[in-house]
């Protein structure tokens, strides 16, 4: 007999089995996106291939990212996450050139590497394993990051170098504030697309990465 009590039970299971299905495909995915990533990053020094500059890696991003959301829910946007991580790993290339031609460069880029994975790992197990709602986040990342975006820029046309390291401080916090939040996501069934999240998590990862980098940079410089 199919009581209510048994239906409730059956939509929680059905609702947990659907949960650890995106959490396994999502992670699973980024691990295969930020290992194309590092392939494309590894070929773009290689070739030692210029940085597109900021206004065509905006129009890559937006673009590759607009398409990725577009075609979410079919097999197309697989091919899209991976063109887009492909492209960020590209830009990164002579950004990841630029500090291994400073003093203690390998260094810095080893510390900023070991530091992104620290903090992604450690909040993504905090966040999992406490399995806490970071929803109430949602919008002071929204406005933070639209306002750190915004200062970027600013500081990039304007040429203000102490702006650009507040805007990378910023990012720190942002991104991990939204590494808990996506993963809170995630558990909690408000993300149920794994291609989506997928997406979240590796732009918190790169730009946490390349902002930890421009910090490092910054301190070494000053020694």
């Amino acid at each position: 007999m199919n009581t209510p009590i048994n239906q409730t039970l059956d939509r929680s299971q059905s609702v947990i089995l659907s949960t650890n299905k995106v959490i396994r495909n999502t992670y699973t995915l980024l691990s295969m996106t930020l290992l194309f990533s590092a392939v494309t990053a590894a070929i773009s020094m290689s070739l030692k291939l210029p940085h597109p500059g900021i206004l065509l890696s905006l129009v890559g991003f937006f673009g590759l990212l607009f398409l990725t959301t577009k075609f979410r829910d079919s097999a197309v946007g697989l091919g899209f996450v991976f063109a887009l991580t492909g492209f960020m790993g590209y830009t990164l290339g002579p950004i990841l050139n630029t500090y291994l031609a400073m003093n203690n460069g390998s260094q810095i880029v080893m510390t900023a590497m070991g530091a992104t994975g620290a903090i992604f790992l450690g909040l993504s197990i905090y966040a999992l394993t406490t399995r806490k709602d970071f929803s109430f986040m949602g919008g002071f990342l929204m406005v933070g990051i639209i306002v750190a975006f915004l200062a970027g820029l600013g500081a990039v046309f304007f040429e203000m170098p102490g702006l650009s390291l507040a805007v990378s401080a910023m990012f720190v916090m942002l991104m991990a504030g939204l590494i808990l939040y996506e993963t809170s996501n995630i558990i909690h069934g408000g993300e149920t697309n794994y291609i989506m999240a997928t997406v979240t998590l590796y732009v918190s990862i790169f730009n946490l990465f390349t902002s930890l980098l421009h910090l490092l940079g910054f301190m070494n410089n000053n020694e």
